[in-house]
């Protein structure tokens, strides 16, 4: 005889076959029979979930994409309707752009009051479909194992991204048959598309060819867990690679044949060498402008290589001479079995000199300054040094993104985590949360700018009440930091609202009964980054830097990116 159970309880245990550990989440009337059911599950002998109670829907989704991005599995995050879904939505359209795979659960009212105007009502489904990779409406209790199963496949295979089910009121409180259910099939989606041969060769064949080949390596390899493989091929070509800002820890920044950051505010080197390369191998990512610049002058005398899983980035922006379509876990072996064993010493050497210049003129004065105000970049370094490359970093959006992405270094995968074509203010906080309970073994470094820090700062409650252990550097200067250098840049220094007026951090740090430390000087910095480290726990390091620091190099907009600028 078969059991029956309710809709939600049916969600439970749809989670539970998903291997569904923690769920992120933030109870309201439309989703208080889900809730009811979650209580049995998360206490006693049948304790199968951690629910994190945030303090705002959208630290929710971040929190899910923090934990995806560290651990490699779907987030999961659970909200009511109405406001709440609508909160949720900005971490969703956030996880598109990243293709960070979450799924979200709303509550909704019930099928009867659909289309009525009824309290907390709104067509989740239609406004989700355009920013997520799947969405649908579970109107009936037997569908929920289904609709699970299914949505946690699309998610995570393929290109992953965010899935939305919104789960009216009345199919959480009917009843159905359990049954579960397995998908690994949906007609019409092909999440690994199989890799061509001709391609494959065609790209060996130029790669063999090559005497300037550089890498562009995006997240797409730490998506696909292809680490050794990237680095297996690079090595046998002797091909140096450039990253993107969430590709930095594909590759570990000590590669002998790593050279930097792609992008507006990357390394000088590689942007410049991009438009001298005679073959552009793109692994994984989707030239975005941030990285392209002008496309119409971007590496014009290269043939390019684009390696993708998704077909509809090919073409996209940059015209590719060959594309390889697949999971590059797959077709990067592929092609390294074709490729000579080379050497391209002299190619790599010529990075050498436009590295020196950078270093001499932007890096050194950044890390190292002799006198004034602290710089971001110096705190970077410091925090940088003092965890060897072994700590995850989550940043915020701004100039403190830049800085720490910049100055920041890594030595294992899985160690960015940063809102890249969102750009969301307010991510940090949740989303290092989120990565907290991702990877509970590891150090979670998150910066932050003050405007960043006070989108989210009720997430304070969140890391009080769960005691997580993340190191707060708030990057405080008392503006908008990037929005006030823009101006600077191009609006004749008419700074239009982006200086900040900021509360007394510390009486905040207090009330939520978090560590504390303030630094202005230079001569503290190391003493306050040891005791953050050293303290068990939370910890909030304001530091107090230059209000008018500004982030170099970089590519003004409308530039190429071999008119990147090294100083204002």
């Amino acid at each position: 005889m078969k059991e029956i159970i309710t809709g939600a309880e049916a969600l439970m245990r749809s989670l539970q076959n998903e291997g569904v550990k923690t769920i992120f989440g933030y109870p309201g009337g439309a989703i208080m029979p889900v809730y009811d059911a979650l209580y049995d599950y998360t206490r006693g002998e049948r304790k199968v979930f951690e629910h994190i109670l945030v303090r705002h829907e959208q630290a929710a989704a971040h929190a899910a994409e923090g934990f995806a991005r560290v651990s490699g599995q779907v987030g999961v995050c659970l909200v009511t309707s109405g406001p709440g879904v609508t909160n949720t939505l900005t971490g969703v359209a956030d996880a598109m752009m990243d293709s960070t795979p979450i799924v979200v659960i709303a509550g909704q009212v019930g099928i009867g009051a659909l289309g009525t105007d009824a309290f907390q009502e709104v067509d989740l489904v239609g406004v989700a479909q355009p920013i997520s990779k799947w969405s649908y409406q579970i109107r009936r209790p037997e569908d929920v194992a289904w609709a699970v199963s299914r949505a946690f496949y699309i998610a995570r295979s393929g290109r992953p991204g965010p899935v939305v089910l919104d789960f009216p009121k009345n199919a959480q409180t009917h009843t159905t048959e359990w049954a579960p259910v397995h998908s690994d099939f949906v007609r019409s989606y092909v999440p690994y598309p199989p890799v061509s041969n001709d391609a494959v060769a065609q790209a060996a064949a130029l790669i063999n060819e090559a005497r300037k080949p550089l890498a562009l390596v995006g997240q797409g390899v730490e998506l696909a867990n292809a680490h050794a493989e990237l680095i297996e091929f690079l090595e046998r070509a002797d091909i140096p690679a450039a990253r993107t800002m969430l590709g930095l820890s594909a590759l570990p920044s000590d590669h002998p044949l790593n050279v930097g950051m792609l992008g507006m505010h990357g390394s000088y080197a590689p942007n410049v060498k991009e438009q001298e390369a005679d073959v552009i191998i793109a692994i994984g990512m989707r030239f975005s402008d941030r990285v392209t610049g002008r496309t119409d002058t971007y590496a014009r005398q290269a043939k390019i290589i684009h390696l993708d899983i998704d077909k509809a980035e090919i073409n996209k922006n940059v015209k590719a001479h060959v594309a390889v379509i697949g999971d590059c876990k797959e077709s990067l072996p592929a092609i390294t079995r074709l490729l000579k064993k080379s050497s391209h010493q002299e190619w790599r050497d010529s990075f050498l000199p436009l590295a020196a210049m950078e270093r001499e003129q932007v890096i050194n004065p950044a890390i190292h300054p002799e006198e004034g105000p602290l710089l971001m970049g110096e705190v970077v370094n410091q925090v940088a040094e003092a965890t060897h490359g072994e700590a995850i970093l989550v940043t915020d959006v701004g100039q403190n993104q830049m800085f720490s992405c910049r100055y920041f270094k890594f030595r294992q995968c899985r160690s960015v985590v940063s809102s890249g074509g969102l750009g969301t203010m307010g991510f940090a906080i949740p989303a290092a949360i989120g990565a907290s309970f991702g990877a509970p073994s590891r150090t979670i470094c998150m910066f932050c700018g003050d405007g960043g820090f006070q989108m989210s700062i009720q997430e304070l409650g969140t890391i009080m009440e769960q005691q997580r252990p993340v190191k707060m550097i708030l990057l405080n200067n008392n503006y908008l930091g990037n929005v006030r250098q823009w101006q600077d840049m191009f609006f004749d220094r008419r700074k239009s609202f982006t200086r900040m007026v900021n509360p007394r951090y510390q009486l905040i740090a207090e009330g939520y009964g978090i560590p504390y430390r303030f630094v202005a000087q230079r001569s503290e910095l190391a003493a306050a980054v040891a005791e953050m480290l050293s303290t068990d726990g939370p910890f909030l390091l304001e530091c107090a830097v230059r209000e008018e620091d500004d982030v170099l190099p970089m590519t003004p907009p409308g530039k190429s990116v071999d008119e990147m600028m090294l100083h204002l």
